[in-house]
């Protein structure tokens, strides 16, 4: 494994190419990236860097995303399998028809979506910021939210927007964890916060002590002055807290049917070091977005970032 990592390594500097990584990648591919992190800031700090190619350990969703925010650089996802069962519950087509049925409605969607999603949206959100972009847009305006309805009844329970229309979608690692499982925890670990992910479900959200992204989590758990954490997200998240953190201790908390203990995100999983030293030496699969559409959806996430909505 190690010498493999260093010819990804040489490769990389060979075609000046970065290498994104998700937290929820397996930790080799996180050890070996340029970047970790959540899905948009990543595909923002690579259109910072004068890369000529960037790959996107993670799913397809996010590698759409850098290609959309980076049109002039190569974009490379090591395994074209690794889609995203958010992404997947709300497809483009059945979005679009789904709309004519509130014209007059603004609609936020959560980054967590396709291309074709983005081209349909206002405004995009992520799960750091999307609490605060519903509570900046007028009362008088109705919203349509996607994909994903834990999210969306999350921030209607946080802003007030009761009449807010939520789309059908989840995610299936934040659908599946168990409540008995997680209370069962808490007794096991008195006085462990217990960190959840606001795309799990309204009774999961109920047992945290602290709600919020990836990213948040991991500096909730790193200012923290416990010492063990039960962690309610996809379990590659626990490599970088460990990282950051090594006196204390991650416990990950447990899908409904499972003995491993954690809850793992299929697709993630399907990127390995073997996949991405192929993509950097082939340059395959890449991600390829026809103009007109890349604008739409760029447009849906500068909205965001510039606050025009």
């Amino acid at each position: 494994m190690l010498r493999l990592a260093e010819e990804i390594g040489a490769l990389k500097r060979q075609k000046n190419a970065v290498i994104l990584a998700h937290y929820y990648t397996r930790p080799e591919v996180q050890d070996i990236a340029d970047f970790t992190g959540d899905s948009l800031a990543l595909s923002q700090q690579a259109a910072r860097t004068d890369a000529s190619i960037i790959l996107f350990a993670g799913v397809h969703f996010m590698a759409e995303t850098a290609k959309i925010l980076s049109p002039d650089k190569k974009v490379l996802l090591p395994d074209p399998e690794a889609g995203c069962s958010l992404a997947d519950s709300c497809e483009a087509t059945a979005f679009e028809r789904f709309l004519k049925d509130y014209p007059d409605h603004l609609v936020v969607a959560y980054v967590n979506t396709s291309v074709g999603v983005k081209a349909l949206t206002d405004v995009c959100c992520t799960s750091s910021n999307a609490v605060d972009i519903v509570r900046r847009i007028p009362l008088d305006r109705k919203i349509v939210f996607a994909p994903d309805r834990n999210l969306g009844n999350y921030i209607k329970s946080v802003t007030g927007r009761d009449d807010m229309v939520v789309w059908d979608g989840a995610c299936h690692v934040h659908e599946e964890f168990s409540v008995e499982k997680i209370l069962e925890l808490k007794k096991t670990y008195p006085g462990a916060p217990v960190l959840a992910h606001p795309e799990c479900k309204k009774t999961v959200l109920l047992t945290a002590d602290y709600i919020g992204s990836t990213a948040a989590l991991l500096e909730y758990a790193s200012s923290s002055l416990a010492d063990t954490f039960i962690v309610v997200t996809e379990s590659g998240i626990l490599h970088r807290m460990q990282q950051e953190n090594p006196n204390k201790r991650f416990i990950p908390a447990p899908p409904i049917d499972s003995t491993c203990g954690c809850n793992d995100c299929r697709y993630m999983k399907l990127v390995t070091l073997e996949k991405i030293y192929r993509a950097l030496r082939d340059e395959q699969p890449e991600v390829v977005i026809e103009e007109e559409l890349r604008r739409e959806a760029e447009r849906s996430i500068r909205n965001m970032l510039e606050g025009t909505f």
